[in-house]
């Protein structure tokens, strides 16, 4: 705020900024601190590549008067991020949170972001954004790649679906259920190089968001001790010895200088391809090896939709099992045939 940055709020379980000292959600603090002039958009964390479906500790060590202040948390204790939010608990839930959150921050735009786990619990929220008429402004998918020095390794290393796999669902579910056209998706997981950005906006993105590429541009040396305040370059602690090894005024300037070289990337590997912009990238300008003879482009790897394929009686081959097991009012896997039965004696 400072300096006048723009600043996509996320909230997150712990709902840090807008809670209770006893960490439930509070409407009030939110309402005032959404109306900032810098807060552009509102972020709703559910899960995060790096460790989805496991919360996470900020220890006491790590909370300083600053920090304290500005997350609402008390001194001189552990704050934890639950697994799970309170505020709500199914897929319908969430849409009226985000409709809350968004007519308390005077129409700001609301998103969400995950980790894809089961493919019936994305499904079960593009059912809930038909059911209600509510929908994210956006949807950030967050590969399995994202890293954390504070996740748990097994957690880093092999829970989650893979970003390129991921993203194509999520953005062959929202055509399906003809919700892509009002939905942007953005995508992170180890995205660092001008390439990353192209290869992904043409499987399916329309922004890109890359943590792991600025924390390098600011030193960090992926010393995976962002949880135990020591970080030896200064970037993930709160210690002020080591803190100041890190020279803001050199790494400003080699951050900004990593992002412009990263864009100019994009640009000429766009003009290469004979394309004006991002915008024209499709999956077939993206190719792959699949085995020692054979290269295919990503649109005959993967089948893509067609809008409103999955509001069709008869649903794409492959997508049966997934959306008969979701729901619009539980993140849980129900039965088709109970499902049936109730709505048609209701």
């Amino acid at each position: 705020l400072e300096h006048g940055g723009d600043v996509i709020w996320q909230l997150g379980t712990g709902y840090f900024g807008a809670r209770k000292l006893s960490g439930e959600f509070d409407a009030e603090l939110f309402q005032e601190k959404a109306a900032h002039q810098n807060v552009k958009m509102i972020e709703i964390k559910l899960s995060q590549g790096a460790k989805p479906g496991h919360g996470g500790i900020l220890p006491a060590g790590k909370v300083t008067e600053e920090i304290s202040e500005i997350r609402n948390v008390p001194m001189g204790q552990d704050v934890n991020s639950p697994p799970a939010h309170s505020t709500f608990s199914t897929p319908v839930g969430l849409m009226h949170f985000i409709k809350k959150l968004r007519d308390l921050s005077q129409g700001k735009p609301v998103g969400i972001k995950l980790c894809i786990g089961k493919r019936r619990e994305f499904l079960a929220l593009c059912k809930a954004m038909v059911e209600t008429g509510i929908q994210p402004d956006f949807i950030a998918v967050d590969g399995t790649e994202g890293g954390t020095g504070a996740a748990p390794v097994e957690f880093s290393d092999s829970i989650g679906t893979p970003l390129t796999e991921a993203l194509i669902f999520a953005h062959n579910a929202l055509v399906g259920f003809n919700l892509r056209k009002d939905i942007r998706v953005i995508c992170s997981g180890k995205i660092i190089t001008g390439f990353d950005v192209v290869k992904n906006i043409a499987i399916g993105a329309d922004l890109i968001y890359s943590a792991r590429g600025m924390m390098l541009a600011i030193g960090c040396i992926q010393a995976l001790r962002c949880n135990a305040n020591n970080c030896p370059t200064g970037v993930a602690t709160q210690d002020p010895q080591l803190v100041k090894g890190r020279h803001v005024e050199d790494k400003a300037k080699r951050t900004a200088a990593y992002h412009d070289g990263t864009l100019t990337t994009v640009a000429e590997i766009i003009g290469s391809m004979g394309l004006q912009n991002t915008a024209e990238l499709r999956p077939w300008h993206r190719m792959r090896r699949t085995d020692f003879t054979e290269i295919r482009h990503y649109g005959e790897i993967y089948s893509y939709l067609s809008p409103g394929d999955l509001l069709k009686e008869k649903l794409p081959e492959g997508w049966e099992r997934a959306m008969n097991a979701a729901t619009a009012h539980s993140f849980s896997h129900v039965d088709h045939d109970t499902v049936l039965k109730t709505s048609s004696v209701s």
